[in-house]
């Protein structure tokens, strides 16, 4: 299974209070807790990240189709088959 880390990082120049730093993609990692782990000791808490992890491919239905395919988690609603947006432009 592949997951993708969105790492934040404490800003006080933005609305939110932190602003998004980077998205890392992790291939060869088989669990959850090892993602974690490594994640951790990457960005830890107390330097002011906070970590976010997704399956980076999800399972959605083609609005049109009715037929599942993979699609990456982050896609745009206007790029995803998924949307009736996709479809109305």
């Amino acid at each position: 299974m592949n997951y993708t880390i969105e790492v934040y990082k404490k800003d006080g120049r933005c609305k939110k209070g932190e602003k998004l730093k980077e998205k890392v993609d992790m291939m060869d990692v088989d669990t959850l807790e090892e993602v974690e782990a490594i994640a951790s000791k990457m960005y830890p808490a107390s330097k002011g990240y906070r970590i976010e992890i997704h399956e980076t491919m999800v399972e959605r239905f083609n609005l049109m189709s009715r037929k599942l395919y993979m699609e990456r988690y982050d896609t745009p609603i206007c790029c995803s088959p998924a949307s009736e947006t996709y479809w109305s432009m």
